[in-house]
């Protein structure tokens, strides 16, 4: 696809892997929905953008809230007819074993993260559907393949992610409308702020730039793939989880688990 006066609605805009994906479309000349809660931050963004030959749209909204993704989606509509490209990018992690998390902590994380691309697929893929083209691109985790101790309800939400995003690429087959989910390892944004990583390291050696993700993400807008996993290297990991559980899950388990009980002690 080439994105020159392409619509690009991303969502978790604001900063991080949102921002960075905008920039990135942005210099292909695609005109820019910028959504997130904190209007402060999306116009922050929306001036970085401005050194582009493009349109910005800014729109304060929080996903989890549906009639405000609905006004939204309103709004966008309105002023384009439809959204070529729709990134499901918004998200976020509280970190603590389940018994410890209240319900408002695993729901909120299931309402912004699972519900709010929900929320937006359902209002933008009409239009998709109607001109018979359009990509979604849903940002997850590797944590979509791997149930982890301390990030149980995180990770719940991208498992629903990335089990939604299956189940409608078989209903979008001959449409003309794609689905690619996006899947990266750590990755180096203000994710770890939340208050609950506080005693956590914050990045890993092997952890990405938001700018590497931001490029796959325009990678997946082109892309037949279901799921795109950044590095690609960590494929073989998926492969070997799902082949050997048996073996992997123990390991994996352990290691969390042994983190999870420091901190508590600690």
């Amino acid at each position: 696809m080439n994105f020159k006066d392409k619509v690009v609605l991303i969502t978790g805009a604001s900063s991080g892997i949102g921002r960075d994906a905008a920039i990135e479309f942005a210099k292909l000349g695609a005109n820019i929905v910028l959504v997130a809660r904190k209007k402060d931050k999306l116009e922050q963004t929306a001036n970085e953008l401005k050194k582009f030959d493009t349109s910005i749209l800014v729109c304060p909204c929080d996903v989890s809230n549906r009639v405000q993704v609905k006004e939204m989606s309103n709004i966008v509509l309105e002023k384009y007819g439809s959204v070529d490209i729709l990134v499901n990018n918004a998200g976020f992690a509280i970190y603590g074993s389940v018994s410890d998390l209240t319900i408002d902590d695993i729901e909120s994380q299931m309402e912004t993260n699972y519900f709010g691309m929900i929320y937006c697929t359902k209002n933008f893929l009409p239009s998709m559907l109607k001109k018979k083209s359009g990509h979604i691109v849903n940002v997850a985790s590797v944590t979509a393949s791997f149930g982890l101790p301390g990030i149980a309800s995180y990770c719940a939400s991208k498992f629903a992610m990335l089990g939604f995003s299956e189940g409608l690429k078989h209903e979008l087959k001959d449409t003309g409308v794609g689905i690619t989910v996006v899947s990266p390892i750590m990755v180096r944004t203000n994710f770890f702020e939340h208050p609950s990583f506080e005693k956590m390291p914050k990045f890993s050696p092997t952890s990405l730039s938001s700018k590497t993700v931001a490029k796959t993400i325009l990678k997946a807008a082109n892309s037949p793939r279901l799921e795109i996993i950044v590095p690609s290297v960590v494929r073989g990991a998926v492969w070997m989880k799902n082949t050997f559980p048996y073996f992997i899950n123990p390991i994996l388990g352990k290691s969390f688990k042994n983190q999870l009980d420091s901190i508590k002690k600690d």
